[in-house]
């Protein structure tokens, strides 16, 4: 009894899956389309062999509409569907109604409607199959075709979406065929997004263009991690079904001239096939174009444009919108493009300047995928890092802001104070600037290398800050190799070496504080524009310590002066090296401090307590950049 029983449980298992719903999708997944194959099956997230076509983009209202699913590769056959008509617009109710023309293979079911959907018979294999299909005879509008394919009982695919089909009234004289055109731009349409069961995904309110991220498509936008906010400045999504490889993209900040996704070898611009939708006169026009390198450009010229088709389009308060598809493989200027079987960097952008024959720089954003991408392959995608590039402002800014302007201040202040006092054998002040310069240079040299590594070369950007930077490093490079050869006190050319060792230190830094304000205009920063207010502040502040400290060494300059001359009158002596210069003083004074040593001490330790505060909240901002993501992130997470 026992034996016989697994052996029937055996032979259900088995036979189930073939057994279950071969005469068609019932009624009640009308909404969903979802089938209840095994207790609850997951639909496949991964790229489709199938799609659904229509052969024309417009019909008229009560006419007949031919759509046929296909497969591609072309011998790959499937064994149960589910296909209906829905309005592009909510509530995207079911529309129209199916004509039987095979009854071995299809059969008519009612979803709120007479024979509005259409589903298979059996389960025997089919490929490439046709149905006739009736526009509603009081419908104007934009519809989409929705399919479930079932390629096998564990193997379907929920929610395949057409290009949509534009309902005109009778008589009014409809385009040429769309469905494959290589016309580049198709009637203006809006955004909708594509059907998805609300069994297997919740109601999203947000903007339709993040729904099914990571889960039926590809997403990538910047800041980095603004698809999981869905608030991204710009934002690409990647969808595929079967050999239709679609672009989706959306921008609106700061109303931009451009919205670009780019296909890359490498992860830099150069030598890479774009495709652009840009806005003109009132509507979007969808454009490929190539990338060039040294110097940085941008054409469409020379491009052909057949390999790409403008599906959906709309510019509405400065936001653009537009989704393309573009061929699988392509070649263009003499590189092939394989998006079936090979693997790209998105590179995604956008630009407040574009004009007849291609973009400008782009200014707004950019951001590049972190690792190369099967675009059929869905799943997150993450952005290349950024950690070089900030390590190198915040190792720059800490040199700079902070340890040269104590270190230049200590050397030329500090020479009388903490007089008989020494560290490793030199004194105070002498030690310490040292140390600061030696800390300054290794900081410069740091920041230098690693920037290089990050960009691969010399900058293509159009701004001094590259250039200031350089010359900022080499001046920094050879101050210590000067001080190590620097001649001894007293000889003819320490004059000489002092005066070129000041001015060498002072250019470094004056140079390296205007490098820091042209940071703030780059692009891949992403600093915010009043960052210059703070830099501003802490000049201000580093002058108005300057002129402190050298009124009080005039004034003490000038006290030592008079009470030489009362001196001189009483002993009637040269006392000629008694003047307190930096240069000349004798062994009576190198006993005690200067006048004022004391002021210069609480000085000294209130300008440190605020360049240490100018560094961290600089260093912060350029790590945590765009700052304002990072603070609208962090009180998010903590409202939650």
């Amino acid at each position: 009894m026992r034996l016989m029983l697994s052996i029937a449980l055996v032979l259900s298992a088995l036979i189930g899956p073939i057994i279950t719903l071969p005469n068609g999708a019932p009624v009640s997944v009308c909404e969903t389309m979802l089938p209840f194959h095994g207790g609850g099956i997951p639909p496949l997230t991964t790229a489709s062999p199938f799609r659904i076509t229509p052969v024309t983009s417009v019909v008229g209202s009560g006419q007949q509409l031919q759509v046929e699913i296909e497969s591609f590769p072309a011998n790959v056959v499937f064994k149960g569907f589910m296909i209906q008509a829905r309005n592009r617009f909510p509530p995207n109710e079911v529309l129209g109604q199916f004509e039987l023309t095979d009854e071995s293979a299809i059969k008519l079911i009612n979803c709120g409607g007479e024979s509005n959907t259409a589903t298979h018979t059996n389960t025997k294999t089919k490929k490439d199959l046709a149905l006739e299909w009736i526009a509603p005879a009081n419908f104007k509008g934009e519809v989409v075709f929705n399919a479930t394919i079932a390629q096998d009982y564990d193997k379907f695919w929920v929610g395949l979406e057409s290009v949509p089909v534009k309902v005109v009234e009778t008589g009014q004289n409809p385009p040429p065929v769309v469905g494959i055109s290589t016309t580049r731009q198709p009637p203006t349409t809006t955004t909708v997004p594509p059907y998805v069961p609300r069994v297997t995904a919740a109601t999203d309110s947000s903007d339709p263009i993040y729904q099914g991220c990571g889960d039926t498509k590809g997403c990538f936008g910047f800041p980095e991690g603004c698809v999981e906010t869905r608030n991204c400045r710009a934002v690409v999504a990647t969808i595929v079904q079967g050999e239709r490889y679609i672009f989706e993209m959306k921008s609106g900040y700061n109303r931009p001239a451009y919205i670009a996704v780019g296909l890359s070898n490498d992860a830099k611009m150069g030598d890479d096939s774009v495709v652009e939708c840009v806005p003109e006169q009132g509507t979007v026009n969808a454009y490929a174009s190539w990338t060039f390198a040294g110097p940085y450009g941008v054409s469409r010229q020379g491009i052909a444009q057949n390999f790409i088709r403008l599906l959906e389009k709309s510019y509405v308060d400065g936001v653009i919108h537009c989704k393309v598809e573009r061929d699988a493989v392509t070649t263009v200027k003499g590189q092939k493009f394989d998006l079936i079987n090979g693997k790209y960097h998105l590179l995604l952008a956008t630009g407040s300047e574009a004009d007849s024959t291609h973009v400008s720089y782009h200014d707004i954003g950019r951001h590049v995928s972190g690792v190369p991408l099967a675009l059929a392959e869905v799943g997150p995608v993450q952005g290349m890092s950024k950690l070089l590039l900030r390590l190198h402002g915040a190792l720059m800014l800490t040199a700079w802001i902070g340890t040269a302007s104590l270190g230049i201040l200590l050397a030329r202040y500090f020479r009388q104070t903490w007089v008989g006092s020494q560290l490793c054998g030199k004194d105070q002040w002498f030690a310490w600037h040292r140390f600061l310069m030696v800390l300054t240079w290794c900081l410069t040299v740091a920041g230098f290398i690693i920037i290089f590594v990050e960009i691969g070369g010399w900058s293509q950007v159009d701004n001094p800050h590259a250039i200031l930077g350089v010359v900022t490093t080499v001046l920094c490079f050879l101050q210590p190799i000067g001080a190590y050869f620097r001649p001894h006190p007293g000889t003819k050319r320490r004059p000489l070496f002092n005066w070129l060792h000041w001015l060498g230190g002072n250019l470094a830094h004056i140079i390296a504080i205007v490098a820091i304000f042209f940071a703030v205009k780059l692009q891949k920063a992403e600093l915010p524009e009043w960052l210059d207010f703070i830099l501003v502040a802490f000049v201000a502040f580093h002058v108005f310590m300057h002129l402190i400290f050298s009124i009080f060494s005039w004034i003490q300059i000038g006290g030592c002066a008079s009470e030489r001359r009362n001196n001189q009158r009483v002993t009637s002596m040269q006392m000629a090296d008694m003047t307190p210069s930096r240069n000349s003083m004798s062994s009576m004074d190198r006993k005690q401090d200067a006048a004022f040593s004391g002021f210069r001490k609480v000085m000294l330790f209130f300008y440190i307590l605020i360049i240490v505060a100018f560094v961290v909240a600089l260093v912060v901002i350029t790590v945590l950049a765009p700052i304002e993501d990072a603070v609208e992130s962090i009180k998010k997470q903590i409202m939650n």
